[in-house]
């Protein structure tokens, strides 16, 4: 079964396949070099040529993996308590946001109306820049006037989204639309 981007457990899901997609391409690599040194007697021959080309998407596929491997999926208790208390609020998790910049992971967004809330612990990430890095991705996409606020510790976090589920409450389908849109386009901007 796929684990769709936003989803907790994402990232490692990601690991996996692209681990196990490197595996083949770089197998498929020896296995065309073997090949061609049986045929011929000589690494001079046209699958030799081949197994080379085929470098490229395996070093690329590779290079994948090397990017992904330090970020940690979201932690599942802290995923289901988000969803629990906030139900109401559309979420995304397992973000790795990337600018020209930094790679910024955030470990779960939530977003209701005209705010965007977010949790990142990673010490690598710096909110305020986090934040003001997704603000200006939504400007670009012509979301104006949206709220951004990225918290490194949990309990702010949680007590957050539960205030914004309140709200939800009282105006429920306004702005699933709207929310829907912001989430793709997180979800589009991280890895």
């Amino acid at each position: 079964m796929k684990i769709e981007k936003g989803t907790p457990g994402y990232l490692n899901a990601r690991k996996i396949r692209l681990l196990l997609l490197t595996l083949l391409e770089f197998g498929i690599v020896i296995a065309l070099l073997v090949l061609g040194y049986m045929q011929t007697g000589t690494k001079l021959n046209l699958l030799t040529v081949v197994a080379i080309v085929g470098c490229l998407p395996a070093c690329k596929m590779m290079v994948g993996l090397i990017t992904v491997l330090p970020y940690r999926t979201a932690d599942q208790e802290k995923a289901a308590e988000i969803q629990d208390k906030a139900p109401l609020l559309t979420t995304a998790f397992d973000l790795v946001i990337t600018s020209r910049e930094k790679i910024m992971p955030v470990e779960a967004v939530v977003i209701s109306g005209n705010t965007v809330c977010g949790y990142a612990p990673n010490k690598k990430t710096v909110p305020e820049e986090a934040a003001r890095h997704i603000k200006n991705i939504l400007e670009e996409n012509r979301l104006t006037k949206i709220t951004v606020k990225i918290f490194s510790d949990y309990t702010p976090f949680l007590t957050r989204a539960e205030g914004l589920n309140s709200i939800a409450q009282v105006e429920q389908s306004e702005h699933r639309k709207r929310e829907n849109r912001i989430r793709r386009i997180l979800l589009n901007i991280s890895m």
